[in-house]
């Protein structure tokens, strides 16, 4: 008998492939807990590619990234905010407040405040204010319903590990996803389009370990496994305070 899904994660990327390098293992484990998710990017990738026009590379990106996220039976939705121009403005800000709304999570994933690039630190800003706020009747949306609860807000990991500086960013809560790398390195492997446009641009030749493993594996040598990922919560005033990662995957959850 088919058990019914009683809560929503939300994952939400700066960009297409964000979300498959930093957190799709831990989706992963939840799907498999019957959580439904729901997958969010804030671009289309529209700069990423060398050759392909904004047009062209979007159609692609955002066909990607629906592949990957069908993957997780999940919904895919795309922001509509431009690559290198993500705002944090009063359109952006409504446009991910009446998604959170409409998605009603339990758990929202997304960006880390400090990273090498600040569209990924502005989507961090614009999510923490959106689950803040869709809980608050007087800021409309889209004409959504409140939220009744503040979702519990995690960052997953910056690329690479650390902040703009170079400086390991430690992580409060590691999952061990050794289980389900198999199918984050298949997710992520739907962004066929972005082998090409990272070796010219950052001259990564072998984008699967480079861009994939080799973070999740120092992660999982962390904590003793194969492969894992890491978050830290936001633990900020009216902010949930229970770890509900570590309530969920117990089994699998290490808390620094």
């Amino acid at each position: 008998m088919e058990v019914k899904e009683t809560k929503c994660v939300l994952a939400i990327g700066a960009h297409p492939d964000d979300l498959e390098i930093l957190c799709a293992g831990t989706l992963a484990l939840l799907r498999q807990r019957r959580w439904k998710i729901a997958c969010a990017t804030m671009t289309p990738g529209d700069v990423g590619s060398a050759t392909l026009s904004r047009e062209e590379i979007s159609a692609i990106r955002k066909a990607e990234a629906a592949a990957s996220a069908r993957l997780l039976d999940a919904d895919y939705h795309c922001m509509g905010s431009d690559d290198i121009f993500i705002d944090y403005d009063r359109p952006t800000l409504v446009k991910v407040i009446a998604l959170i709304r409409q998605s009603k999570p339990t758990i929202v994933f997304t960006m880390s405040p400090q990273d090498y690039m600040i569209d990924h630190e502005v989507t961090s800003d614009v999510v923490r204010t959106a689950c803040f706020s869709a809980g608050i009747r007087n800021v409309p949306a889209h004409g959504t319903d409140p939220l009744s609860i503040i979702p519990h807000l995690y960052y997953f990991d910056p690329i690479d590990g650390k902040d703009k500086f170079g400086v390991e960013i430690k992580a409060s809560t590691i999952v061990n996803i050794s289980g389900t790398m198999q199918l984050k390195e298949k997710m992520f492997r739907c962004h066929e389009s972005q082998a090409s446009w990272l070796k010219s641009h950052h001259g990564i030749d072998d984008y699967v370990n480079a861009s994939l493993k080799e973070l999740s594996a120092k992660r999982g040598k962390e904590i003793g496994a194969a492969f894992a990922e890491g978050f830290r919560q936001h633990l900020g005033h009216a902010f949930p305070q229970n770890n509900i990662l570590r309530e969920e995957l117990t089994d699998l959850v290490h808390v620094a």
